[in-house]
Parts: C-alpha cells; structure tokens; sequence
C-alpha cells in the first residue's frame, strides 16, 4: 500500500507555484522622498533621483516663448486650473528636454514663497511606456501634483503601444488622473516615422482616415511647442549668458571667434552645441561649473 504524501507539504509546493506565476506586486513608491524620479520596471519602482542634471531656467535663451509658455502651463497644473498636456517636438539639441527640467526646478522655487504643493518630475523611458498604467496608479495614490516625461518619444512601424498611449493620454474611461500631467519631447512633429504613416496610408479605405488616425495621438496633446536651429546672435548670447554666470574671464571678441569656430565643426548652432562649447572653453580655463 502506497502511503500519501503529507498535506501541509503538498499545498506548500501548490502555494509557491502559484506565487511564481502571479503578476509581480507593484511596489508603491515613496513619492515624498525626492522631487524627482525615473521610474524602473524590473522591479517597478520609483527610483529617486537626489541631484537633476539640469541647466537653470534663466540660462534657457532663444527659447524664451516656449519658456514661458511651458512654465505658464505648469503652475496651472499645480495651483489646480485647467492645463495641457505638452509635445515639445524639433530639431535636436535645441533644448527640449532641459526646458522641462528648468520648468520642474522653477516651478518648486516658487512654492517655497507661494500657496501650492512641491511639484514629482517623474521620468518614464520610451520602452516602459506600456507599463504607463501601473505608474499612474501609484501617482494617483500619492496624490503629489507630478509632471510625467517622457524623452524622445516616438514610435516606429510594428509597434503598436502608441495606442495604449492614446488611451492614458484622454480616450481611455478613467484617464490621465487629476494630479498628473503628461510632457513628451520628439524630433517628430506627429511621433510616428514617415514610413509608417505612409504604410498605415496605403492599407486604410480613405486616406483621410489614415491621417486622421495617425495624428490623433499628437492631438492628445493640448499644447505644442516647436524648436528649432537658432541664428548666430541668439547662438552668442547663449555663449554670452553662460560665460558671465560662471565667471569665464575672457574677451567678447576671442570667445565669439572660437565659438563660432565651434559651431562650424559641429555642423550646427543650437543651445546643447553651445553648453558643449561651454564646457571644453571652461575645462581649458579650469574654471569649475555645476
């Protein structure tokens, strides 16, 4: 006679297999623990970040429109009105990604005199976009007024996640959540390569239903800003700016020759071409910047 096994073991060894197969726990992030985070996935979490790589809002020239524009929108947001989600789309280097960051940074200098909350900068890669309802969960749990970034977003043919996007964004039953306030930047105007939406074009009974599809996802973005190329004395004031605030002692005359000088290697004038400049120019002349 074959005697049976324990119970008590067997459904220990049932237990532990069905944790294995069960989704991973969401860890719910500590959003009062920094003012600024990258969320990971693997596990999903929030991961702190202590110091921004950030250049000052101020320092931001040639872009002063889109500036004030993005900073407008954003104390809305956190004082509790009405605002947009935003795409700042252009030509690379010319400051996207730090007007966000300069905006996060000048919106909490703000708080420290004015009535409404610290404002989360919460940074999500491009490929962690489809764990986007997972995240906002646990913004929404947190209840902090929190800017979601997301840095050269785009999407190529054979993915499809820009659908889920669209849903998060406004089509979707529940939304985006009150507290959260969604900011893309990309070098394209519409996120998607000309490819694809020439593919999507080609398969669809009218065209215009193509475009119409293809577009609607920019469309959930309230608020557009565009970047691009700046001219040479914007590219000098850039220089100019910066040279004053970190205290570079050096000629108008030789810093505008050799920043030029710059520019022609590079192939272009733009405020991240200017901020390369800065730094070579300051490491020559030991001069510490932060």
């Amino acid at each position: 006679m074959i005697e049976s096994q324990p119970l008590l073991p067997v459904l220990s060894r049932i237990a532990e297999a069905l944790e294995r197969l069960a989704p991973p726990v969401v860890s719910q992030s500590d959003l009062s623990a920094a003012d600024a985070f990258v969320w990971q996935t693997k596990p999903e979490k929030l991961e702190p970040v202590e110091e921004v790589n950030r250049i000052e809002f101020d320092l931001l020239k040639g872009i002063d429109r889109q500036r004030e524009s993005l900073l407008s929108n954003t104390l809305r947001f956190v004082q509790g009105f009405p605002a947009n989600n935003a795409l700042l789309w252009g030509a690379r280097g010319t400051g996207k990604s730090s007007i966000v960051k300069a905006v996060h940074d000048k919106v909490n200098e703000l708080a420290e005199t004015e009535n409404f909350p610290r404002l989360a900068l919460v940074e999500i890669h491009r490929e962690d976009i489809p764990s986007l309802p997972a995240l906002l969960k646990i913004l929404k749990n947190s209840g902090r007024p929190c800017i979601l970034f997301c840095d050269d977003l785009s999407f190529d043919t054979q993915d499809d996640s820009y659908k889920s996007l669209k849903a998060v964004l406004e089509g979707g039953i529940e939304g985006r959540p009150a507290n959260v306030i969604f900011y893309a930047t990309s070098n394209r105007r519409h996120l998607m390569a000309r490819d694809m939406i020439e593919n999507e074009r080609s398969s669809a009974i009218h065209t215009s239903e193509a475009t119409e599809e293809n577009v609607s996802l920019s469309d959930r973005f309230g608020l557009w800003l565009g970047f691009h190329n700046c001219d040479q004395d914007t590219y000098f004031a850039m220089i100019e700016s910066y040279t004053k605030r970190y205290g570079i002692k050096i000629s108008q005359e030789k810093l505008r020759a050799e920043a030029k000088e710059w520019s022609v290697t590079r192939g272009s004038r733009s405020g991240r071409v200017a901020w390369q400049f800065i730094q070579d120019l300051a490491g020559r002349m030991s001069v510490r910047i932060s």
